[in-house]
């Protein structure tokens, strides 16, 4: 570690770091100083030196403190006459573009930047008139406005933008005779290419940018009409002494506003990044989401969903009572009669079939600890393995290659390690709308700090085009490009001899296998040039780390584990796993999928990966419940559908999963519910699969209850209560509870923390888990040892195996499933930003919505012109399983004969899934949902498109790096803050200084 330095702050010694700032230097010995534009120094470049406030005297000259790196012996005044002059003029400057009028302000809760540093300077009053700006307020978003009159121009809006979201929509126009913020080319925000992630709206240091849902919502005295509230203010000035009354009567009523407004925080409910805010709510008024810099996994960020996506929690078809059917209708039942029938028909079935006709499908969307919970009740109370999760279509391959090669199935390291690898390589998995913020940060590195990334996918999605190097190789051949450059790298003597040699096993046998992987054979199968191939390995042996990335696009194949553990060798061959910056991370789905297979809900494993077949492991969850336990696997996801058909499954019990949309062959798993003796599904809406129910129970969703999340980087994370449940509806663990106890079990859980304690006891991987170590913004990434040492970085010392060494694990390359030659484009299917898996909490979203009203077919320029389709057309697709009706978008994304159809809709006639097939994954049974060929028939060459003209899609970005501060300084009219207090000419309250 670096020397420490010493400086002097106003007369006294203080020990710093170097490389600091003077700004973060005195602010961490709780010497304030004012910095409005310095309050988010992690957005991007670091500092953007536009708000003047922090101007300070070091060694004699006025400097900006956030600009100003220390030196040992420095000395630092904060307080003298200078600086007071500089900032009071700083301050001045901002006043003139900004209205102080707090109290009727509905950003007045105590965290307005500009109101603390006007209240810190003492500002007494207007020094420079306050100037109208010529630009009329944009409400033309769905989610947020922008006020040019209150803007300060301190750019943290378009640093936030430019260089950490890296959506590169704002800039400030610095030549306009009054500079105002624009999206794209000074269009309105509707029309830009805003991604509608709302970075912008939460680092905005005052009320220019405002969530609508606040806006006349928060306050005792907002919400007030413009022709009301304009004379209020112009009086509030007139008759008010001076700026401090004004401060002191908003301090008391933003204190008020503090019993009014609840801040709770939550972990988001959608994708597997794990974003974790504040929610803002004033009854069940959601008034607005507030990321916080301490939050583990997103820091400041959020995106569209996570920011605004939350209006399913209210929604009027929330389900608020259980339901029973009679006949072909739904009546409501009370919680008594719904448990009872349950416990008396699904006691019947076990006793008359046995304890396997019975199967359980847990949910990636609910808590570890009500996942923990209904395997227990499978297991415990019905006697069976049955039990499984929707990680069974995307996650179990990724997980079981990395099972295979390096012992433990999770992610090796944290986002931190992605942001600061030298060389990003992603396979099949399009981040930047699967998992948005952790995208961002993939964005920043490569953007910012030269980090190289290469993208392999069928699709050019938004990292494809920012990639150093995009590669599209044939459908379903991933596995034999990696296989050869791993060969290459070896035979070129690449290879990191001493990392294998101390840490990995059967190395020699893996280089055998690698034998018919030439880059001959590799050119022959994956259409990439042996030119092209050997780039990419000299990109990976020259990088001084690497982190590896994939998802779907690789997992959803028949061979898509081996493809997985292909990407694992090659990491292990270059040494990249057990440092930081490298490792293996295969991007989690749902914000829960991998806590779900964590804590048990999967046929072969109890909670933390322990084998249901040890019979030592099996004893002790024998003698912690008091019950006889089943040692054989149970059916997974797929395997029960096709026992339903068979006859040996009679009944299933189903939560928070929507089955009948999101299973692959759609046809013949609605055929096996169809087939069920008795069903049960319990959910917050009434879903696809409840159509299909006998009984559908109401659940609660996250915000309507306390739990943990954990999330892609294995870190789990506490989130609390916001809202009572809805009506009747309860949380999933409670109706667990109450079923068992129905059945005898005598179960005494009060609080989700009892469940997680009862986890953290028998499974070795939480030991030191607890809710009281994630309290707050805390986190822990198992493993989690007993005194709560928890491992961001996996693999530092040894690997999962009893020898601690890795095992490089011979894969062969299986081609994918090929329908038949009538079935001549391949079908890809996949994730777009704004909705999130089938739908059913995003549609229910009217902003998002407004952006995106349906799915789409992309279908490529060419393949448009040899069909004679254009944008907005009806086609009919055929698959060997079923057909779906879907409009096109024509766009250079996609290439030839290659079409992507997104997988969110609750119209099942545009389900992609009616299209694919039962075929699946040789080892985990994963549908092969990436490999399926399909007809076109043309319903309409032409019709109204089905994307709206204000997506962000037809956008125009502006990229970027900074604000653009130093064109504001090249201005006629600014005078710099030292410049300006030398001169000491300006009489204050007629000026034409720039700001």
């Amino acid at each position: 570690m670096d020397k420490k330095l010493t400086i002097n702050i106003n007369e006294k010694e203080y020990m710093v770091n170097p490389a600091q700032t003077v700004f973060e230097a005195v602010r961490k010995y709780g010497v304030y100083v004012p910095g409005i534009c310095s309050t988010q120094p992690d957005l991007g470049i670091g500092v953007i030196q536009t708000c003047d406030t922090c101007f300070i005297e070091i060694d004699g000259e006025l400097k900006r403190a956030c600009a100003t790196i220390v030196e040992d012996g420095m000395i630092v005044k904060t307080h003298s006459e200078k600086v007071q002059q500089s900032q009071h003029e700083a301050m001045s400057r901002i006043l003139e573009n900004h209205e102080l009028y707090c109290t009727v302000c509905d950003n007045n809760n105590g965290n307005c930047e500009v109101h603390n540093a006007a209240e810190y300077l003492e500002i007494e009053h207007q020094d420079y008139v306050f100037r109208e700006k010529p630009y009329p307020a944009d409400h033309s978003h769905p989610f947020y406005r922008y006020e040019p009159d209150q803007c300060i121009l301190c750019g943290l809006c378009v640093e936030a933008c430019q260089d950490l979201q890296v959506s590169e929509v704002l800039t400030i126009d610095w030549e306009r005779k009054q500079p105002r913020v624009i999206w794209d080319d000074d269009v309105p925000i509707d029309q830009s290419s805003c991604v509608s992630c709302g970075h912008c709206v939460s680092v905005c240091p005052c009320n220019a940018l405002m969530e609508k849902s606040m806006l006349g919502k928060a306050g005792y005295m907002t919400g007030i009409p413009n022709d009301v509230l304009e004379p209020m203010i112009n009086l509030t000035k007139e008759v008010e002494p001076g700026y401090r009354e004004i401060l002191t009567i908003s301090n008391i009523e933003a204190t008020m506003r503090k019993d009014r407004i609840d801040r709770t925080k939550t972990v988001c409910t959608y994708c597997g990044v794990g974003c974790s805010f504040e929610v803002w709510t004033k009854d069940r008024e959601i008034l607005k989401i507030q990321p916080d810099p301490a939050a583990p996994a997103n820091g400041i960020s959020t995106c569209v969903k996570g920011k605004f996506g939350w209006d399913f929690v209210n929604s009027e078809e929330r389900l608020t009572t259980p339901l029973i059917r009679k006949g072909d209708k739904f009546v409501e039942a009370s919680w008594e009669e719904a448990l009872s029938l349950m416990a008396s028909k699904m006691t019947d079935i076990k006793e008359t079939n046995g304890n396997d006709a019975i199967g359980f499908i847990s949910s990636s969307k609910c808590s570890n600890e009500e996942n923990f919970l209904f395997q227990k009740l499978a297991r415990s109370v019905f006697g069976t393995n049955n039990i499984d999760n929707c990680s069974r279509y995307c996650q179990t391959p990724a997980s079981t290659g990395l099972m295979r090669t390096v012992g433990i199935g999770g992610d090796s390291g944290t986002i931190g390690d992605i942001e600061s690898s030298d060389l990003v390589l992603v396979v099949g998995a399009n981040p930047a709308e699967s998992h948005p913020v952790l995208a961002t940060r993939v964005k920043r590195a490569n953007k910012l700090f030269n980090q190289k990334l290469i993208v392999f996918d069928l699709r050019e999605n938004e990292l494809a085009k920012r990639a150093d190097l995009f590669i599209s190789p044939k459908p379903g051949t991933d596995l034999v490009w990696l296989n050869a450059i791993a060969k290459y790298i070896i035979d070129q003597d690449w290879h990191d001899k001493a990392f294998i040699d101390q840490r990995v096993n059967h190395f020699q046998g893996f280089v055998d296998s690698l034998e018919l992987y030439t880059l001959e054979y590799a050119e022959e199968k994956t259409g990439l040039s042996k030119e092209l191939l050997i780039k990419v390995a000299t990109i990976i042996h020259e990088a001084k780390s690497m982190c590896a990335l994939w998802a779907m696009g690789v997992t959803q194949h028949i061979g898509g584990t081996d493809t997985s553990t292909a990407i694992s060798n090659l990491l292990l061959v270059t040494g990249n796993y057990g440092k930081p910056g490298t490792g293996a991370y295969p991007l989690r789905g749902h914000n829960n999928v991998q806590g779900a297979s964590d804590f048990g809900t999967m046929p072969e494993w109890f909670p933390g990966y322990e084998s249901i077949e040890d019979d030592r492991i099996r004893a002790k969850y024998e003698k912690a419940w008091g019950t006889t336990l089943p040692k054989e696997p149970g059916y997974n996801n797929h395997e029960v559908v096709e026992a339903i058909h068979d006859g040996k499954v009679k009944a299933m019990y189903l939560f928070g999963e929507e089955m009948g949309i999101v299973d692959s062959n759609l046809n013949y798993v609605n055929k096996a519910f169809e087939k069920l003796d008795f069903f049960v599904v319990q959910d917050i809406f009434f879903s696809k699969t409840a159509q299909f129910a006998d009984v559908v129970l109401p659940a609660a969703p996250s915000l309507e209850k306390d739990g943990t999340f954990t999330n892609t980087e294995r870190r789990i994370q506490r989130f609390h209560k916001v809202f009572e449940p809805l009506g009747e509806s309860k949380p999933d663990w409670q109706i667990f509870q109450e079923f068992a106890n129905t059945l005898g079990a005598d179960w005494n859980y009060e609080h989700p923390g009892e469940i997680m304690a009862e986890a953290a006891k028998l499974a070795p991987i939480f030991s030191g888990v607890s809710y009281e170590r994630l309290d707050g913004w805390n986190s822990q990434l198992w493993p989690v040892d007993k005194d709560g040492t928890d491992t961001p970085l996996l693999f530092e010392e040894k690997f999962g195996f009893e020898d601690g060494k890795a095992r490089l694990f011979p894969v062969e390359w299986t081609p994918p499933f090929e329908p038949g030659e009538e079935y001549d484009l391949h079908l890809n299917n996949g994730r777009i930003l704004e909705h999130f898996h089938e739908g059913n909490m995003t549609y229910r979203s009217d902003g998002i919505t407004h952006k995106v009203p349906e799915p789409w077919l992309e279908v490529s320029e060419e393949l448009g012109r040899k069909r004679g389709i254009k944008t907005g057309a009806l086609v009919r697709l055929k698959s060997p399983y079923g057909e779906a009706e879907v409009r096109v978008w024509v766009t250079d994304q996609v290439k030839g004969n290659e079409l992507y159809f997104p997988m969110h809709t609750m119209v099942e006639k545009s389900a992609v899934n009616l299209l694919t097939s039962s075929y699946h994954d040789k080892v985990t049974h994963t549908p092969n949902y990436k490999e399926m060929n399909v007809k076109m028939e043309v319903i309409e060459p032409s019709g109204p498109s089905p994307i709206p003209d204000v997506n962000h899609r037809f956008g125009n970005p502006q990229p970027q790096k900074g604000v653009g501060v130093e064109r504001k300084w090249a201005r006629k009219d600014f005078t710099s803050i030292p410049e300006f207090i030398k001169r000491k000419g300006v009489e204050h309250g007629e000026s034409d200084q720039a700001n």
